[in-house]
C-alpha cells in the first residue's frame, strides 16, 4: 500500500476511520529520514490493511508540536485510536516489522480497560 501525507486537515478522520496507523514524522533537510524512506516504503508494500503515513514536521508544525516530536525520524504507531508506540530513530526493516506484529498481536481489550481505570482514577 501506497505511503500517504498527513496534515492538521486529515490526520484525525486516518486515526479515527483505521484500525492500526503508522507515522512517519520527518522533514526534508533529515539525512537519517531521507535514509530511512526506502526501508518504510518497502515495509508499507507487506502490509495491506495496515495506513502507512509520512508527516512533514517543518509543513505540520502544529502536528510534530502536539505529539511533542524533538528528534526525527520518529515512528507512532496508533491502534484503534490508542498511541501504542512511539520511538526516535530510524530502524532496519526487520525491527519495523517485529514491531508491526507486535501491534497486530496486542490485545487491545486490555489496553482500553486500562485506558478506562486510569480515567477513572483522576
Amino acid at each position: 500500500m501506497a505511503v500517504s501525507e498527513l496534515n492538521k486537515d486529515n490526520f484525525d478522520e486516518t486515526i479515527q476511520k483505521n484500525s492500526i496507523v503508522i507515522l512517519d514524522f520527518w522533514a526534508p533537510w533529515c539525512g537519517p529520514c531521507k535514509q530511512f524512506l526506502p526501508t518504510y516504503n518497502e515495509i508499507s508494500e507487506k502490509f495491506d490493511k495496515i495506513i502507512f503515513a509520512k508527516i512533514n514536521t517543518e509543513d505540520e508544525q502544529e502536528l510534530a508540536s502536539k505529539f511533542q516530536i524533538r528528534s526525527i525520524p520518529t515512528l507512532m504507531i496508533f491502534r484503534e485510536q490508542v498511541k501504542i508506540f512511539s520511538q526516535p530513530g530510524a530502524m532496519t526493516g526487520t525491527d519495523l516489522e517485529a514491531i508491526i506484529e507486535k501491534a497486530q498481536k496486542l490485545d487491545m481489550k486490555k489496553v482500553h480497560e486500562e485506558i478506562t481505570k486510569q480515567k477513572e482514577e483522576k
